[in-house]
């Protein structure tokens, strides 16, 4: 039964969105793989209610805009600047050399060249989204190889505007693709110089116009219309209705008020965004992916194993540590939304069949299931190599020669902030991290760092840890943690200990184990936000907070 209302198709794209959303959590795996399976449930090929493609898709454009709107306010213009040469020119790399082997699988396969470009470049293309939960599930998430991860997602993300543009035109020529090309090119160029000065000056102008009149609902309403507005405008330039709601959400994301747009602007989006997935489910033909089982573990296998095993080459080539080359190309091997993004335009423009998107779905499907395992995997290899290669990246390295010192045990967002400080005082310390990039920088800022796994003992061995004053561990990694501990207690007992903990149970393990202090972040908001609050309300202040004790000397 199919009804083409668009209240009908509403209601039940909602109910089977949030009830495959339902089954995903408690598998937990990311939602959208439960709003994929809800709409392959209203689909044309299984039994039951069918939903009108029509009316779903008109929902599903909405979603897109605004995913993709959300997703160029986070990345901002100074996202792609901050990621690192490596990053980008690796990233950059690696979408060439997927896509270019795409094009060779599909061409094998019989597939027409535009096909197998589309084929290649949903390849390239990793999920931010899957990143994060992954690593926030690990309590990793500033750690090196989730920052890796993470910034050369976004040098993808960026790439998948221009591989919108060059496909979209290369679907509609023939002999002439040079010349449509060009046109193409020309038109999103003219685009570009339209709406990045407009976004950079006159919606940032709008929008604090309507923060003075101190209405919510004007603004959110506002926020809307830029993102909808832009994506239609950019259908005039021959552009997609998705590349007009990125460029909008970037020129946005340089406003003051971007963080505020984006709190408006997520609850549409999450409803409209599951709209998109439930769409893209109802494209997909279950029939054909259990009758071609071969060809998904084919694609899955490109997804997970060779573009994976493609990112590590390009890190190994840059000398990154192997944390970060296992890991981080563990976690980038899958594929989701600006994959998915990239397939249903390749659907649009008629270039893209049935079978061959319902392939493309089940092996991204497969390839967000499996990367949590690939992660743990890669993290257990990468623990397994270094301790019976112990030596292997820090063996040439001398001595610190440092006396009365602090030794930092990583360089993340807490250890970055504490080797700060202690710089800006002129206080002895050595940094310890396994990012080569990062401890040659601190070199070259005259400040002594070590590149190596803190918690190996060769590298532990060159901390001259006998003539530290105090021993900090500000690294994610709980197990490296209790190592690193168990290593001064043998050969430094007296020396005081202040170690950076992710959960209630490593805080007792780590005070039982005579740790002299112990800091549990979300304990040390709360406690902050305590002081202040009892400060403002004129509250016992010294009885909760007693002024801090000298750090214990060491004998």
């Amino acid at each position: 039964m199919t009804d083409s209302s668009l209240l009908v198709n509403l209601v039940f794209a909602l109910v089977v969105a949030v009830i495959g959303g339902i089954v995903a959590a408690r598998l937990k795996q990311p939602a959208l793989v439960g709003y994929i399976i809800g709409g392959i449930a209203i689909g044309p090929y299984t039994p039951g209610f069918v939903g009108d493609r029509v009316a779903v898709s008109a929902l599903a454009d909405i979603g897109v805009i605004l995913l993709m709107f959300t997703i160029g306010v986070q990345l901002s213009l100074k996202d792609l600047l901050r990621v690192g040469k490596v990053s980008v020119s690796g990233g950059l790399a690696q979408v060439v050399l997927v896509m270019a082997m795409g094009l060779a699988v599909g061409t094998a396969l019989g597939w027409s060249p535009i096909e197998a470009l589309f084929f290649g470049a949903f390849l390239s293309n990793s999920s931010s989204t899957v990143l994060s939960k992954v690593f926030q599930e690990r309590g990793e998430m500033d750690s090196p190889p989730a920052s890796l991860a993470l910034a050369w997602s976004s040098v993808q993300d960026f790439s998948t505007v221009v591989l919108v543009v060059v496909l979209t035109s290369l679907a509609g020529t023939g002999d002439s693709a040079s010349p449509n090309l060009l046109v193409a090119t020309g038109k999103a160029l003219l685009f570009l110089a339209i709406i990045i000065p407009l976004g950079l000056k006159g919606f940032p102008w709008l929008l604090e116009r309507l923060v003075i009149l101190r209405s919510r609902e004007l603004f959110t309403l506002a926020v809307a219309g830029l993102a909808l507005g832009t994506a239609y405008a950019a259908t005039f330039f021959g552009l997609s209705l998705a590349l007009g709601a990125f460029v909008a959400g970037v020129v946005v994301g340089e406003s003051d008020l971007s963080h505020r747009v984006l709190g408006e602007v997520m609850p549409l989006r999450d409803i409209f965004a599951g709209m998109f997935f439930v769409s893209v489910g109802m494209l997909a033909n279950p029939g054909y992916v259990a009758a071609n089982p071969g060809l998904v573990v084919l694609t899955v296998a490109l997804i997970v194993v060779a573009k994976g095993g493609l990112i590590a080459a390009i890190l190994r080539l840059a000398k990154y540590p192997a944390r970060e080359i296992l890991v981080g190309s563990a976690s980038l091997g899958q594929c989701a939304e600006f994959s998915f993004i990239l397939a249903q335009v390749g659907v649009g423009l008629g270039v893209v069949g049935s079978d061959l998107f319902s392939l493309m779905l089940s092996a991204a499907a497969v390839s967000i299931v499996l990367v949590p395992y690939t992660v743990r995997a890669a993290a257990r290899l990468t623990t397994i190599a270094e301790r019976r290669l112990p030596a292997a990246e820090p063996a040439a390295l001398p001595k610190s020669g440092l006396r009365d010192h602090a030794v930092v045990c990583g360089y993340g967002r807490v250890g970055r902030l504490i080797a700060e400080t202690l710089a800006e005082q002129g206080l002895p310390q050595l940094v310890v991290d396994q990012n080569y990039h990062l401890t040659e920088e601190l070199r070259r800022r005259g400040i002594p760092a070590l590149t190596g796994h803190a918690d190996q003992a060769v590298v532990l061995d060159l901390m001259d840890l006998d003539r530290a004053r105090v021993l900090v561990v500000a690294i994610p990694d709980a197990a490296a943690a209790r190592r690193i501990v168990d290593y001064a207690h043998e050969h430094c007992p007296g020396l005081p200990l202040v170690v950076r903990a992710h959960s209630e149970a490593e805080v007792e393990y780590l005070l039982a184990r005579g740790v002299d202090d112990v800091v549990l972040g979300e304990t040390q908001l709360a406690l902050e936000m305590t002081r202040f609050t009892l400060t403002c309300l004129g509250g016992e202040v010294e009885s909760v907070f007693p002024s801090a004790t000298s750090c214990p000397v060491k004998p």
